[in-house]
């Protein structure tokens, strides 16, 4: 396999992981919320409070959490803007090395009149 190649089926195997985990992440989600909600209401856990709905909130948040990472931020900032970003910020830094070196001077101008 080519390096090429070699890179595009990683990339795709570390999506396809990410997302397999996330669904992972939604179904254990939704039956530990049915969990949190029968143990509250029919087997009288910590009952008067309904602290599920606390638990359960916080949870979602983080799914929300992890779905943006996954859907969103690792969608648009993979190894390819990574390459981008260092191609930019090194030619910036070139740039500015340039500017600060010496400039050679011109020895028709440097002559004592």
């Amino acid at each position: 396999m080519e390096k090429d190649q070699h890179e595009l089926y990683e990339y795709a195997r570390k999506r396809l992981n990410q997302k397999k985990y996330l669904y992972f992440h939604f179904v254990f989600f939704l039956l530990a919320s049915l969990f949190m909600f029968v143990a509250n209401h029919f087997m009288h856990v910590g009952e008067p409070q309904q602290w599920y709905k606390w638990a359960i909130s916080a949870w979602l948040f983080v799914f929300i959490l992890h779905f943006i990472k996954v859907f969103i931020t690792d969608r648009f900032m993979n190894k390819n803007w990574e390459r981008e970003q260092i191609d930019r910020l090194v030619a910036k830094q070139q740039h500015k090395i340039s500017q600060m070196e010496p400039k050679e001077t011109d020895p028709d101008k440097n002559e004592d009149k």
